[in-house]
């Protein structure tokens, strides 16, 4: 029996959750990886075993809890892309609310009553004030964002029953890759702007959109905080072993308390690639907030985590790398071939 400890891991295959199983082997646990592959992708998982199944079944969920007997649960499996959720929203409240519920119960059955939770700057919607801290009050605009708040309310009421101690990471925007070049970004439909710049660059895509260019901002696009993945691995660490230790339960934002916009995104990657980023500008749109920056105070303090890669050309620059990996195997980028804005490669 191996002597490390064992941490089951929802959504292990994805991207965030692969660089935290990378993590947290690194550190002696063992990452159990759970999910069902609809988004993730089984080259991701390196660290530990693998469970290929879906939250929405119970009997394999209690059969891992079982085996492995996990000493926490840390939860990313879901959906994630917010104007889907729009059109969608019942695959968002069945695979973020409903499967979540599954797994919380099952925890409390067998006894585990750590948990670190996937959340997100989506629950605030348009905040009032910039940076956002934990006191802002959640009124989420999106079937995503109300979903993510709707865990939490679970989180809140299992532990006054149940004594299952959570805290949720309401991250920003992750971007980036594993300096390593293990795992990085890689979704089905891409729609994170890093990516697709960096697909135009390699004359993957034939431009870029940019949505909005009269925000109240410097430069007329809109602001996002930017966070790379590897301080997000370190940050779930932390909260990890914070949720453990303490056994209380709380809520802490993920971010650099730095914003860059859309714009400085495409200068540098033109920047650092030295090619030219084709623009096509279209309205904003509806509810779209001009600036979202997180305040990591509280991340500093109780986790006491702060970025040290989130540099944004240190961003693109790994994020390149990982991309430029994955041309060497065309299957891994098969996606982008679908899409009318991009070129095939010969």
């Amino acid at each position: 029996m191996s002597s490390q400890i064992p941490i089951l891991v929802t959504g292990g295959a994805g991207y965030i959750g692969s660089h935290v199983c990378k993590e947290l082997a690194r550190l002696g646990y063992l990452p159990i990886t759970y999910d069902n592959l609809s988004t993730g992708h089984s080259y991701a998982v390196k660290w530990g075993p693998f469970i290929n199944a879906d939250l929405a079944d119970r009997k394999a969920l209690d059969q891992v809890f079982i085996d492995y007997k996990p000493k926490a649960v840390i939860h990313f499996a879901g959906s994630s892309i917010l104007i889907e959720s729009v059109f969608d929203p019942r695959i968002y409240y069945r695979n973020n609310v409903s499967h979540a519920l599954n797994l919380i119960e099952a925890m409390k059955d067998h006894g585990v009553n750590s948990l670190v939770f996937s959340s997100s700057c989506a629950s605030y919607g348009i905040p009032k004030q910039i940076p956002i801290t934990e006191e802002e009050v959640q009124n989420p605009i999106s079937p995503y964002g109300r979903s993510k708040w709707m865990v939490e309310q679970i989180l809140r009421d299992f532990e006054d029953a149940y004594s299952i101690h959570s805290i949720s990471l309401r991250y920003f925007n992750a971007a980036g890759a594993d300096f390593d070049l293990d795992v990085g970004e890689h979704h089905d439909h891409e729609t994170h702007i890093i990516p697709l710049v960096i697909y135009t660059a390699m004359g993957l895509r034939k431009n870029i959109t940019i949505y909005g260019n009269d925000f109240p901002t410097p430069d007329g696009t809109a602001v996002r905080d930017f966070i790379h993945v590897a301080d997000l691995a370190r940050a779930h660490i932390s909260a990890l072993q914070w949720v453990m230790e303490n056994q209380q339960s709380t809520a802490i934002n993920l971010g650099t308390s730095k914003g860059c916009s859309v714009r400085q995104i495409v200068e540098t990657v033109e920047k650092f690639t030295g090619k030219p980023i084709p623009l096509v500008m279209e309205k904003k749109r509806a509810g779209e907030p001009p600036i979202l920056v997180a305040d990591n105070g509280k991340a500093q303090k109780l986790l006491r985590w702060q970025p040290r890669d989130s540099d944004l050309m240190k961003i693109i620059e790994s994020a390149w790398g990982w991309h430029q990996k994955q041309l060497e195997n065309k299957t891994l980028i098969s996606n982008l071939f679908s899409d009318s804005s991009c070129k095939k490669v010969p």
